[in-house]
């Protein structure tokens, strides 16, 4: 059966065996893993180590455990056969998406609700179980797939045989990702979830985290889309930094609790260059109308700013960004019409402990142009 060829409902699920190397449209079907058992030989050699993030985990620190719900917390049912056990420790991880829609509902229910229909179509495969071993949804949350994943997770000493990706099915870790990733990044709640799982998953298996690929490293597949597979370098490298707890970062999105605006500034999904779902926008005006973002600095020390957003023609080329230190503030003013989808540097600042706003975006500006507010990163360096 192709890859794509069987449809579940509204929401899709893209796990996958073969796969169409075009972009998928948000509703496009499943796609299919092989199921357990025998596993035909992968279409791609093994790619070697990337050269973007330091190779290696690191002794310094020592990670906790993520939250993640158990197949039981989240009304699995039991296998409908029986699954194998490796004899050893996984030496990769791979990344894919569920092709699925992007939904804006965040909730832990929708989470488990997504992690139940996986299961379900799954089982219409004829599979044992879900063939990932995680699941992150949009809003976050971290889900076992394939029961027994989360306690060879915990033990750190072996894995379960998936179904997320013939010939890695027992040497990769596959994490689901819900939603698709073919022209747009996953929200920050996800993004951020990811990092951290990734990184106790390194430190359980002793897994370097140049070992992050994606699945069409090994597959012919579009997944886990184009946006997001061009994100891995960033994913090493963050989670490189977190396994040496010599770096932070976080990311904050509009949808975030963290984000703050009047009912001035609307919401909009228009361009296809936002962060995440959607993005906000409004008219300029001389008022203390602010959109801001609030974060946790967790230590005195040097941090670079960025800010994501759509850049179209047509919308503001002098958008103030205020920069709050701790000790003072700047305003940046960045030109919005060009260079979106990607992040740019706001600058690099010597910033003090304490939760506070530390972003904001300002409507005082000239014109009529909209000023855009989006996602903000902040990184210690």
């Amino acid at each position: 059966m192709d890859r794509r060829g069987l449809l579940r409902g509204a929401v899709v699920v893209g796990l996958g065996a073969a796969g169409a190397s075009a972009a998928l449209p948000a509703a496009a079907a499943p796609a299919i893993a092989a199921p357990s058992g025998p596993r035909e030989p992968s279409l791609a050699p093994a790619p070697e180590a990337p050269s973007d993030a330091p190779a290696g985990t690191a002794a310094g620190v020592t990670l906790a455990a993520p939250t993640i719900a158990s197949c039981d917390t989240w009304g699995a049912e039991a296998p409908r056969g029986t699954i194998s056990t490796t004899s050893g420790r996984p030496n990769k991880i791979l990344i894919h998406h569920m092709a699925s829609a992007n939904v804006t509902d965040y909730s832990q229910a929708a989470a488990y609700r997504i992690a139940r229909d996986v299961q379900q179509w799954h089982f219409a495969n004829g599979w044992v179980d879900s063939g990932q071993h995680l699941s992150v949804s949009r809003g976050g949350y971290v889900m076992e797939g394939r029961r027994g994943s989360l306690n060879g997770l915990r033990a750190g000493t072996h894995t379960v045989v998936g179904a997320h990706c013939p010939g890695q099915n027992s040497d990769a870790i596959g994490i689901e990702n819900q939603g698709t990733y073919t022209n747009v990044a996953p929200p920050a709640q996800l993004w951020n979830s990811l990092v951290d799982l990734c990184a106790y998953i390194c430190q359980q298996y002793d897994i370097a985290p140049t070992q992050i690929y994606g699945h069409r490293d090994f597959r012919a597949t579009a997944c886990p889309g184009d946006v997001l597979y061009s994100m891995l370098p960033q994913l090493r490298s963050e989670v490189a930094a977190a396994l040496n707890g010599t770096s932070w970062s976080v990311t904050i999105d509009n949808t975030s609790s963290a984000f703050s605006a009047s009912g001035n500034w609307l919401t909009s999904s228009y361009s296809s260059e936002r962060y995440g779902s959607n993005y906000r926008y409004t008219t300029p005006a001389e008022v203390s109308d602010l959109a801001t973002y609030r974060a946790t600095i967790p230590s005195n020390g040097s941090y670079r700013v960025e800010a994501w957003f759509p850049g179209i023609s047509g919308y503001n080329t002098s958008t103030p960004f205020i920069v709050y230190t701790g000790a003072g503030q700047s305003t940046v003013r960045v030109d919005q019409s060009t260079g979106g989808g990607a992040w740019l540097s706001l600058g690099t600042y010597s910033m003090t402990a304490g939760t506070r706003t530390v972003v904001a975006v300002s409507r005082w500006t000239g014109g009529s142009a909209y000023v855009v507010a989006d996602a903000i990163r902040i990184t210690r360096l």
